[in-house]
Formats: C-alpha cells, structure tokens, sequence
C-alpha cells in the first residue's frame, strides 16, 4: 500500500510523535522513510544582510532534526533518508512528496485554533488542501 513515506519535521516533539507513526508504517509496509526539515523562506530572506552564518545554523537545525528521526527509523529496521530544503514550508513539502512519489504524508498538527491558528496558519492544513497525496495528521 504505501512504498514511501515522508514525515516534514520541525524538530519539535510533535514531529517526534508523528515520526512514530511513519515508523510503523514503515515496519507494517516495508517502506522508505523520507524525513524532511524546511528553512522557512521568511527566515532565510533575513539572512541576506546577515551572512551564510545564520543559513547555516538554521540549516544544522534541520539537519539534526532530521538526523534524529532517520537514526530512530533505521535502529527500527525501516530505511529513511533525510533532507533539507529552503521555502515555503507547505509548498516545499507538496514539491518534495510529488517528485519523490511519496504515497503518504506523516505530519504533526499542534492542534492550534482560533487566533493563533489564523495568524500563523497551519502547514498541516495547507498541505492536506493543497495536494493530493494522502495526509495523515497526528494531534499533539
């Protein structure tokens, strides 16, 4: 049923949760992990006047999130591979699942509503209206 799989990570513990359930996914269908971090566009346009030195810390970040979640699938026996990518995060995560033809999305929703929902948004739900590449959304 499902041959790849790509779990978007912020680093936060909430991705950590939906990792898990990538992980049995990957165990039950004997798929590929796909872990992704987005630099998000609004932060990597501060760095212009900045230097590569913030780019490259926000990059790190991405990198050890994702690190953390490759090295847990893999401990599991379920083969993942990681990246990095710099945007819009609900947009780079729809580029990334369409060219790597991920059959299913793992993603963390924080659960937010009401004002901090309208203005910060939520990837989660961008991503579940804006593809159509099925969306599995875990609540923290």
């Amino acid at each position: 049923m499902y041959d790849v799989i790509l779990v978007p990570t912020d680093g936060s513990e909430a991705a950590l949760d939906a990792a898990k359930h990538a992980y049995g996914l990957g165990e039950r269908y004997d798929a590929t992990v796909h872990v992704l971090a987005v630099v998000e566009q609004s932060e990597s346009a501060s760095i212009v006047g900045q230097g590569t030195e913030k780019l490259e810390t926000l990059r790190e970040n991405g990198t050890e999130a994702t690190k953390k979640i490759v090295e847990e699938a893999l401990s599991r026996d379920v083969d993942a591979v990681g990246a990095v990518e710099i945007g819009n995060p609900y947009r780079v995560i729809l580029e990334y699942a369409t060219d790597n033809d991920v059959d299913v999305i793992v993603m963390s929703t924080h659960g937010r509503s009401g004002v901090s929902r309208f203005l910060r948004g939520s990837v989660t739900e961008r991503v579940i209206r804006g593809g159509d590449i099925p969306v599995l959304a875990v609540q923290r």
